[in-house]
């Protein structure tokens, strides 16, 4: 049997550094879609770069997009790139509609052209629920984003099945929940939160600022997410999935949790800051991961505690080399 070959697009970010790690245990050739930059940000693949091969391409630009799937050849390509941060994308609105939204199609239409039998994921994203209308989420829950970046996700998800139903594509959905690791960027709550533990516990620092301590997650662990991707790829019928833990915790928990880790008081650090408060904020996202854990055999291995603390522990360990 000849080697599966993969393009991950958004490879330098949290989810592409797990899924590239996770591809390579598994055999794979695996390529990443990188934007030329002036500055490389290479450091979440620092330890595989000798491992991936990395392309240069851009969701904006259709044409290097087809040259990529040309040049590399893949069996299967995971579209994990996209403007991300949501405060970010009431800011640059239309940016955030190029990059998650028109982009989405901008690979699919490329995959038609030059290869149809390539199979597809989409990362798809729980803040396309926003103002949820049940709870807990499913596949079927209707969407009502709260952000631009939701709404870009929305429509990405939609052309995603859109060309899955007119051109018989193998193109899947993830609808991911919230999900975090050490890996995660410093301007997402949860590292922002173990990050200024370990600045406190080290000295460095001496209080956090947040914005709403009530609003609630379902917050689950990067490295365990990347294999319910790859699972949806291995089915035999392309489907879209809700992958969660089914569990919720607010912001406080997530605060508390953390500070413990360090032995320290939040109460005596941790200020709220309305500059914090989203415009429209989502205030419960919990998942029902019952269909994945049915038809892909997939479930969580990381407690909600279990990541905070690796979280914080790496945290510490980082910013303790630094000194």
């Amino acid at each position: 049997m000849s080697q599966k070959v993969a393009l991950i697009t958004g490879i330098t970010g949290q989810d592409g550094s797990y899924l590239a790690e996770f591809l390579l245990s598994k055999g794979y050739k695996v390529y990443g879609m990188v934007r030329r930059a002036s500055v490389d940000k290479y450091e979440r693949i620092a330890h595989i770069m000798d491992k991936v091969e990395l392309i240069q391409g851009d969701l904006l630009d259709q044409y290097s997009l087809i040259s990529v799937l040309k040049q590399a050849q893949p069996t299967e390509v995971y579209n994990l790139a996209a403007q991300s941060f949501v405060p970010t994308s009431w800011a640059q609105p239309v940016l955030t509609s190029e990059f998650t939204a028109i982009g989405v199609t901008r690979v699919l239409e490329s995959i038609r052209l030059v290869n149809p039998k390539i199979r597809f994921y989409q990362a798809s994203s729980s803040e396309m629920y926003g103002k949820v209308r049940e709870t807990p989420q499913t596949e079927l829950t209707p969407f009502y984003p709260r952000s631009p970046y939701g709404v870009a996700k929305v429509y990405g998800h939609y052309i995603t099945v859109n060309y899955r139903e007119s051109y018989d594509l193998f193109a899947v959905s993830g609808i991911l929940f919230n999900h975090e690791s050490p890996r995660r960027g410093l301007e997402f709550v949860t590292r922002k939160v173990t990050d200024a533990v370990a600045r406190i516990k080290l000295g460095l620092s001496n209080e956090l600022r947040l914005g709403n301590l009530d609003a609630r997650r379902d917050w689950g662990f990067a490295g365990d997410y990347v294999q319910a991707m790859w699972l949806m790829l291995q089915q035999d019928t392309p489907d879209d999935y809700v992958i969660a833990t089914g569990e919720t915790h607010t912001v406080q928990e997530l605060v508390e949790v953390a500070f413990e880790r360090a032995g320290i008081d939040w109460k005596r650090h941790v200020k709220i800051d309305k500059a914090f408060m989203r415009p429209a904020e989502v205030d419960l996202l919990i998942g029902d991961p019952t269909k994945a854990e049915k038809q892909l055999g997939w479930k969580p291995s990381v407690s909600f505690q279990q990541m905070i603390h690796m979280m914080v522990d790496a945290d510490i360990e980082r910013l303790s080399g630094d000194r």
